[in-house]
């Protein structure tokens, strides 16, 4: 048991900063694999270069027992220095005509959408935070393992 959590643990350091290849990309664990509304995580990454375009994606995972083809949540992000929240609100197709999208193992698939069509430019340098909130009419969202945020720098 002990292993497995330092594997968890390892993964996630691995994966939860930001690296001179401009990645980023966190997840964050559902309790009881279930998603409610006030559950809103949290991601952070800072931005160096404001020359470049990133994509930025949703990450998600769930089980074969989630009801929706898809998923609407809404992305609050705070600009560095800045105290005003910008909101966008998404509809993330998940499936299509009863076949999930993404890629699956036994009854769990894993999905990384991407969120915004074209390159996104980050017009500060400084610390960037995005908050994740669900926007279902469904409380709590069941079947949700993790949801995730992945940005990155395009070459």
């Amino acid at each position: 048991m002990l292993i497995r959590w330092i594997l968890i643990l390892s993964v996630s350091f691995f994966f939860s900063a930001c690296s001179e290849s401009g990645l980023y990309e966190k997840i964050h664990f559902m309790p009881d694999h279930a998603w409610s509304y006030a559950n809103q995580p949290e991601f952070s990454f800072e931005v160096k270069d404001t020359t470049a375009n990133y994509q930025v994606y949703f990450i998600i995972r769930h089980a074969d027992a989630y009801e929706y083809n898809n998923i609407w949540i809404k992305l609050r992000s705070k600009l560095p220095g800045e105290s005003v929240e910008r909101e966008d609100r998404f509809d993330v197709p998940l499936a299509t005509d009863n076949k999930w999208l993404g890629s699956g193992m036994d009854d769990l698939h894993d999905h990384r959408v991407l969120l915004y069509r074209e390159p996104v430019r980050f017009s500060k340098t400084g610390l960037y935070t995005i908050k994740i909130a669900h926007d279902m009419r469904v409380e709590p969202l069941q079947y949700i393992f993790n949801v995730g945020l992945r940005v990155e720098k395009v070459n």
